[in-house]
């Protein structure tokens, strides 16, 4: 019976110091790999170390525990000095330690040793202690969050255009996507009652001939007492604004494949015809009507009353996109966001399949008559003369720059505000014509009426990233100097967020040119410089191993390994063979979301994201042709494997993933903010976002703590001092207090809400609504819900 009891004992103590064998091992192989290609040092000193506490376990003595007690400090003091009192930075350098040193304590494993010690229990536990104090500060202090307030002072601004308090009659509430209510029934001190009020299941989900890329980013617009949304496949629907009850929807009849490289619809656009605007057929017959893009190039009338085609538009009520295009394909042109819509023109443009070749569709923006549909005016920015009009032999140029992302709209000015794209294929340019490169990736003003350029902007020059303008303008009239400007806010990809006065183009935050890394592919280059604003969430320092992540020392260390054998040099380093670490990554850390400004406190709520991408340029060779094969479709994905037919490189686009399939930056990878613009400062960030809908497993409860999660939608402001969103790789709606950023309510979705939520006013009562539908490749939960959050009738 001893002899059986002492076998199990020396071969539990053998186990324990094989796992630390193979810890060992790994360290130091790993370790010396990546100090040999200028990496840290720890993990090669480490796996000696551990593969001495091997020895001491294997012989069952003591002194392991004392030399593991050390390791334990010892990694604990090394990870504070590379990256502070941060909790999820920390975590990775310590959580496989921790649960070892654990188990190492229990008596049933302790007791086994051939003397033992509770002195080296004791050693041991100290160290933990410490490990675990330092891991529950580093919980309660942030170093990555800023912790002030905004004023609570108000002055009234003259509004830019009218619009009804009660309403949201536009994507952006008004067409200078503001994103901001003057409602304040719901406020901070009452939003914690918030309640489900109502939802509505649109029945349009992922079909099995849809590609990877199908969204439900739509925000829905209220005009009187109707809500109307489109949903990822363009269906049209109108619903009671109190009740959620369907009055009427239109089906477009989109035909899809696993080509398209988008599936969505982020909005439609309201327009009403009256007798000073309109012939007296239109006010008649169709006054109130619907604007719906449609993926496959078609834009429909709608009457917004009886959900009936307005014929006296264009083709009985449908425009076709497509005409005079020079490739017709369905899906390489795609309108996906709402057109502006003025008394006289509806303005539209349209995505462009990102990355396939250098035969693609025109990003041309075009005006239509808002009442017949004709053709008022085309602005193609690929061509010598941008406002010239094909004639029915000739065609809009081919990959021009397109314009992707909802505009705005200054009526007073007459002039819409287009963020534009890059002509594509996008990361290698060498190739490109002066006129695909002068309006690429630049805030452009027209007029509205004639077309006409009025100023434009260019944010990133001979863009090899994909840093396009990924987002709806914001138009403020903002108090600069005492005096009143009326600017224009443009959130860039980069980080950045330019500020022009938008009468003339003119900065109004300084943006300087500075130098950036040079050495592009071969047949391509790249500029000296580019423009830095100085009001950006732009990353303050360049990616060091360092900042590399995981889920454990292991992957981390993976993760250093492969950041030392990439070209990174910061922000603008070129695309390579090599492969390239882009950082602010191809997603950017603003995108289609925007940014919520109110105008009467002149402060914004913006939601950066800060996740890398790795992009590595493919030569042509075998099995890689130059030339675009008569059968060659589109991947369906804008990641991945990108043909890039016409140019020399084919390219691959990821995020950068562990092998576990988790950032190798360290969170927090998204953030909720708000700036001060009479100072341009930041006045408080906050990480949003837990990892529960992203675990191997289920969480049947809230994951308690805040990590930071990628996200793609906007925020919206309100008068009541509470901001909403969602957005977030978890399933939630989210409120914070805009004066200091504390999180006052949260309600759990039936789907991802990758959609940036909108608020209104019927029969007296208050609404927050939100699309909660998810999305095909960021990887949430897909779904057709539209969900509507009320108070109770006795919350006042």
């Amino acid at each position: 019976m001893a002899e059986t009891k002492y076998q199990q004992s020396r071969l539990l103590v053998r186990l324990t110091a094989l796992f630390a064998a193979f810890c060992g091992l790994y360290l130091l192989i790993g370790g010396i790999w990546l100090a040999a290609i200028g990496g840290s040092w720890y993990y090669p000193v480490a796996g000696l170390v551990m593969l001495g506490v091997t020895v001491m376990l294997w012989r069952r003595q003591r002194v392991a525990l004392w030399l593991y007690a050390a390791l334990l400090l010892a990694t604990m003091i090394w990870g504070v000095w590379e990256v502070g009192f941060d909790f999820w930075a920390l975590t990775p350098r310590s959580d496989i330690l921790v649960f070892f040193g654990i188990w190492l304590i229990l008596p049933f494993v302790w007791r086994r040793l051939i003397v033992p010690s509770a002195g080296a229990v004791a050693v041991l536990v100290v160290a933990l202690l410490i490990s675990g104090g330092i891991l529950t500060w580093a919980g309660f202090h942030d170093p990555q969050e800023i912790n002030g307030t905004l004023s609570t002072d108000v002055t009234p601004a003259a509004p830019i255009s009218q619009v009804a308090d009660q309403d949201w009659p536009a994507y952006g509430r008004n067409q200078e996507g503001q994103r901001y209510s003057p409602l304040k029934q719901i406020n901070a001190n009452n939003v914690k009652q918030l309640k489900e009020a109502w939802v509505f299941r649109t029945g349009d989900l992922k079909q099995p001939n849809d590609p990877g890329e199908i969204t439900n980013e739509v925000t829905p617009i209220k005009v009187g007492d109707t809500l109307f949304l489109c949903t990822a496949h363009q269906r049209l629907f109108a619903l009671d604004a109190a009740t959620g009850k369907e009055k009427w929807h239109f089906d477009p009849q989109l035909n899809t494949n696993p080509t398209f490289q988008h599936v969505t619809c982020r909005g439609v656009s309201y327009h009403e015809a009256t007798p000073e605007n309109a012939p007296a057929d239109v006010v008649a017959n169709c006054p109130r009507r619907i604007i719906l893009p449609v993926n496959d190039g078609r834009l429909f009338a709608i009457n917004a009353e009886t959900g009936k085609l307005c014929e006296s538009f264009a083709n009985k009520g449908i425009l076709n996109l497509q005409t005079n295009m020079p490739i017709t394909t369905p899906g390489m042109y795609e309108p996906t966001s709402p057109p502006i819509v003025t008394d006289k023109t509806i303005v539209i443009a349209g995505a462009v399949t990102d990355n396939f070749s250098t035969r693609e569709p025109s990003g041309v923006i075009r005006g239509f008559d808002i009442n017949t549909g004709d053709l008022l005016w085309a602005f193609d920015p690929g061509a010598k003369d941008p406002n010239a009009i094909p004639a029915d032999e000739h065609h809009f140029s081919l990959n021009s720059p397109n314009s992707w992302a909802p505009a705005a709209y200054d009526a007073k000015l007459d002039l819409v505000y287009l963020p534009m794209g890059v002509t594509t294929p996008d990361i290698w340019g060498g190739n490109r014509t002066p006129e695909q490169e002068r309006f690429a990736s630049s805030i452009v003003a027209l007029n509205a009426t004639t077309g006409k350029l009025a100023w434009s902007y260019q944010t990133v020059h001979h863009d090899l990233w994909d840093m396009d303008m990924p987002s709806q303008p914001t138009l403020a009239d903002i108090t600069v100097n005492g005096k009143t400007v009326p600017v224009i806010y443009a959130p860039a990809k980069t980080g950045n967020i330019f500020v022009l006065d938008r009468r003339n183009g003119e900065l109004v935050v300084p943006a300087p040119e500075k130098p950036v890394p040079q050495g592009a592919a071969k047949g391509d280059y790249v500029t000296k410089t580019q423009p830095f604003s100085e009001l950006s969430f732009r990353p303050k320092k360049d990616l060091t191993d360092k900042d590399m992540w995981g889920a454990t020392m292991f992957d981390q260390l993976v993760c250093r390994v492969i950041f030392h054998q990439m070209r990174y040099e910061g922000i603008f380093t070129p695309p390579s063979e090599q492969g390239t670490l882009v950082f602010p990554g191809n997603l950017g850390m603003f995108e289609w979301g925007g940014i919520s400004v109110d105008p009467n406190r002149q402060v914004a709520i913006a939601n950066p994201m800060a996740l890398p991408f790795v992009s590595k340029l493919i030569p042509r060779g075998p099995g890689n042709p130059m030339e675009q094969p008569k059968d060659a479709q589109g991947t369906g994905s804008e990641s991945g494997i990108q043909p890039q037919y016409g140019v020399p490189y084919g390219v691959t686009l990821n995020p950068f993933l562990s092998p576990f399939g988790l950032p190798c930056k360290q969170p927090a990878w998204g953030y909720i903010s708000a700036l001060d613009l009479k100072t341009n400062q930041v006045a408080w960030k906050k990480r949003i976002g837990t990892p529960q809908d992203s675990m191997p497993f289920p969480m049947p409860v809230p994951v308690p703590f805040n990590m930071g999660m990628p996200m793609l939608g906007g925020p919206i402001s309100t008068a009541g001092n509470v901001l909403f969103i969602a957005a977030t790789a978890d399933n939630y709606l989210r409120a914070y207090n805009m004066t200091n950023g504390e999180k006052l309510w949260q309600a759990r979705l039936p789907a991802g809400g990758q959609a940036t939520p909108m608020t209104y006013e019927v029969n007296g009562k208050q609404y927050v609504v939100i699309s909660a539908g998810g999305h095909g490749s960021f990887g949430t939960k897909m779904g057709d819900y539209i969900v509507a959050y009320a108070l109770p009738d006795d919350v006042k």
